[in-house]
């Protein structure tokens, strides 16, 4: 019996039949639900060693900025005027007031730093590079060269700079370059016009509308901030409200303070939330059958970028890397180009969605993808690992020695998926 049970257990935790759903992991840890505002989980588990031999040389990544300030000054006013308006007609209830004075004290720390890194987003690009330098010291040792280059936008830029100073500080001898220009943004973060009429197009649009019909719900929301239904009915657009408080609520995890709004929502209710973005990103950012999978080529003069930096780095023989700092809008498209792990699902069932791909894995804020390069001495053949936010991942090309994948076959594998692109 013991041996039936033990077998059982194995088999379910190979084929997953003990993971847990969207909405149970989201009830472990609520600010899962905040999606993008999601601020970057310390990764857990341990890495895999490398084959007998190789050792890490070279690793390149590109990743987001960290924890930030929203950055239309909107996000914060328009709920504030609101329910500043609704005190002065005196149809705010006690929960309302509350409400109101959270509102209050947010928008004002947010004065003047719309957008901008805050000091968490700081500390999570400091810990990735105390992880890389301690997961990987062979890339870093000696006078290594560190090529770091960020998209123009400042919160890029310092993430860049808290990464790199972290990486300086373990290592005085590291010869560290940092660059933010113009000439690099059309691999850093540039969209085509086509991709913006896909993500434009009236079946998107549609299909988006109609599942957030499905799954907002603002009226117990609404009746526990006002007191009064015929201003509710007139004065207040519930989805609109709810939206905007739940967007801070999520994004109140990227500052040091006590402050929250994730009390005025139940579960159920921050899950809906999530379900409506989740599956907005997945029709417009990810491998959507709607936008028949086109979205995440969008990102072909990144990984194009990244395959020719390898090809070069690979042949200087030296220990190196190579770091990139953008934005999740470009994490996520080329975290599905590549097919990481389940990011390539496609599913026809909106409904379906949620059961395998959640964007709250791939793009939390300071979210990155890492290729990190092993080689053996006396050996030509160069293996490569691929990490999600540290996590390493399943590539759509076969191994023996999974995680580590032969770069030669990666390599073909993505070069030939660009060339067949249309």
């Amino acid at each position: 019996m013991r041996r039936f049970t033990l077998l059982t257990i194995i088999y379910c935790l190979a084929f997953g039949l003990f993971a847990q759903t969207a909405k149970e992991e989201i009830a472990a840890d609520i600010h899962r639900s905040a999606s993008n505002y999601y601020a970057y989980p310390t990764p857990t588990g341990a890495l895999t060693a490398p084959p007998k031999g190789y050792k890490p040389f070279y690793l390149s990544h590109y990743a987001r900025h960290g924890s930030r300030f929203l950055i239309d000054p909107n996000d914060y006013k328009k709920p504030l005027n609101i329910m500043r308006e609704a005190e002065q007609n005196g149809v705010l209830t006690p929960l309302g007031k509350q409400v109101l004075a959270v509102l209050d004290s947010i928008a004002g720390m947010a004065v003047g730093r719309y957008g901008e890194l805050t000091p968490l987003g700081a500390r999570q690009h400091k810990g990735i590079a105390e992880r890389m330098y301690k997961n990987y010291p062979e890339v870093f040792q000696g006078g290594a060269e560190i090529d770091a280059r960020s998209t123009v936008v400042i919160r890029c830029i310092l993430s860049m700079t808290s990464e790199c100073q972290e990486l300086q500080s373990l290592n005085p001898n590291l010869k560290i370059k940092n660059d933010a220009s113009y000439h690099d943004m059309y691999y850093m973060n540039s969209e085509d016009e086509v991709f913006r009429n896909i993500r434009a197009s009236d079946e998107i649009v549609a299909a988006k509308k109609q599942f957030q019909k499905e799954h907002l719900h603002p009226e117990r929301l609404m009746n526990s901030l006002f007191n009064n239904q015929d201003y509710i009915k007139w004065k207040i657009n519930g989805g609109e409200l709810m939206n905007a408080l739940f967007t801070l609520a999520s994004n109140m995890q990227s500052h040091d303070t006590d402050l929250e709004l994730y009390s005025i929502f139940t579960e159920d209710e921050c899950y809906d939330l999530w379900l409506v973005e989740n599956f907005g990103w997945y029709v417009s950012f990810g491998p959507s059958p709607l936008n028949k999978g086109k979205i995440p080529y969008m990102e072909s003069h990144l990984l194009k970028n990244i395959l020719d930096t390898a090809d070069t780095c690979i042949v200087k023989k030296d220990n190196s890397a190579t770091l990139r700092f953008g934005h999740e809008v470009c994490v996520m498209p080329l975290a599905c180009l590549l097919e990481l792990g389940d990011c390539g699902y496609q599913t026809n069932n909106a409904d379906k969605v949620a059961d395998v791909w959640r964007n709250y894995k791939i793009f939390p804020m300071a979210c990155n993808i890492q290729f990190i390069f092993f080689r053996k001495k006396n050996s030509d053949d160069i293996l490569v690992k691929v990490t999600l936010n540290e996590q390493e991942m399943k590539l759509p090309v076969k191994s023996d020695i999974a995680p580590y994948y032969h770069w030669k076959d990666v390599e073909t594998y993505y070069r030939n998926k660009l060339a067949a692109f249309k």
